[in-house]
């Protein structure tokens, strides 16, 4: 089902939300203070463009919580509503419920990318 699943996923919804955890990578990476940050946007976009067959482990410090606070103020919000939003239309059908919950995993991600990991099943 990976296989498959990340196919339709990237044809059908997959690939606009993966370029936008790019364009945030992008505009992070314009300051020299904003690199570290979007290095981690470039990562996560990997995980936007195939989500199927990978789960998010949160863990992290405090230095996870500061970075994750900023994030959320300068670029993260955006990312989550944006998932979000997708997530609810796609869930409308039942053929669409595995995407819409590949984009709820993601907007839980875009709230908190930093001390999380991202591991195979």
């Amino acid at each position: 089902m990976g296989c498959l699943g990340n196919a339709l996923w990237f044809l059908f919804g997959g690939i606009w939300q993966g370029l936008s955890w790019v364009l945030v990578g992008v505009v992070w990476c314009i300051t020299i203070v904003g690199i570290p940050i979007g290095i981690q946007c470039f990562k996560l976009a990997g995980l936007a463009f195939f989500p199927f067959g990978k789960e998010v482990q949160f863990g992290g410090g405090v230095g996870s919580v500061l970075l994750n606070i900023l994030w959320m103020i300068f670029g993260g919000l955006l990312l989550a509503i944006e998932s979000a939003i997708l997530g609810c239309i796609l869930c409308i059908t039942i053929i669409g419920i595995p995407f819409g919950k590949q984009c709820f995993k993601l907007a839980k991600l875009a709230l908190m990318p930093f001390g999380a990991s991202v591991v195979s099943v």
